[in-house]
């Protein structure tokens, strides 16, 4: 009985394997499970997560200061050249610094000031900053069959790589109520080369000034690609700056002829006026105290 058993389901499993071997391979219905999206609106993220962490942060306000406890000030100018390594976070090609101020001037969000004088008090409309930013011009062409004469106006915007270096003008100052030297950044302005027709450069000129205490608040929202490789660095802009991660050298110190020091030294002798003042602040703070 069992033998029989055995035999019948052999015989079984022998036809129902060749059915199958003898049925067309096309007409196998061969059942796959494929997860396709249902919605296609939202764009792929080039990222591991969406990153939202430099969008909501905010900024400490400065620690309030008495007039009283200034006790010594001095004010700088810098420039911050961005062809020096140290520097090449500001041309990043991605999101360079002079494309964070340039949208928010020209959108409103950023108020920019003339400069006509570097103390902030003409502030720039946005119809002013738009002109700034973009030129039109306007060019003859002539239709290839009709030989038309056709004048178009051509709107030229201003490259980023053009702006190379950035002036800065800040505070240095001692507060006796905690005996330590400070800084404070008042303004950041972009320098453009200004060329002529041939493409030659002729000289450099500021484009506007930004109240920096007035732009924390934009610059802790943009993250600042550092170089040492680490994508997933939340340095901010505002923290650079506060952090003083920067290279500039000084172009002009606060002195009774309200003069430069291009207008009294050149070349490697400007250099070494430059580390003097430097140098000047720093021994300030260092004599002050007796070992």
């Amino acid at each position: 009985m069992h033998t029989f058993i055995k035999w019948t389901c052999l015989s079984l499993l022998f036809f129902t394997g060749t059915a199958l071997l003898a049925q067309d391979p096309e007409e196998i219905e061969v059942k796959t499970e494929v997860s396709e999206p249902d919605d296609f609106g939202e764009a792929p993220l080039d990222d591991v997560v969406k990153k939202e962490v430099m969008m909501e942060r905010r900024v400490l306000a400065y620690q309030p200061i008495r007039e009283s406890d200034i006790f010594w000030e001095k004010r700088v100018w810098r420039i911050v050249d961005v062809r020096e390594k140290m520097n090449l976070p500001f041309a990043y090609p991605e999101e360079p610094f002079f494309r964070i101020l340039s949208d928010a001037a020209s959108n409103g969000d950023l108020p920019v000031y003339s400069v006509d004088d570097d103390k902030f008090t003409k502030r720039l409309s946005t119809d002013d900053v738009l002109s700034m930013l973009s030129k039109t011009d306007t060019i003859v062409t002539f239709d290839p069959e009709t030989y038309e004469e056709k004048v178009q106006i051509v709107r030229n915007d201003i490259n980023w790589a053009d702006v190379k270096r950035f002036r800065l003008k800040e505070i240095w100052f001692f507060d006796k109520e905690t005996s330590t030297m400070q800084v404070r950044i008042l303004g950041i302005a972009p320098l453009i080369d200004v060329k002529d027709s041939e493409g030659n450069f002729r000289y450099e000129k500021a484009m506007f000034w930004v109240y920096y205490p007035q732009a924390r608040e934009l610059f802790a929202r943009h993250r600042v690609f550092t170089l040492g490789g680490n994508t997933n660095a939340t340095i901010s802009w505002e923290d650079l700056f506060e952090m003083r991660y920067f290279a500039s050298f000084i172009i002009k110190e606060s002195n009774v002829y309200d003069r430069r020091i291009e207008d009294y030294a050149r070349g490697v002798d400007a250099l070494w006026e430059s580390d003097r003042i430097k140098n000047q602040i720093f021994n300030f703070e260092h004599d002050l105290w007796q070992y």
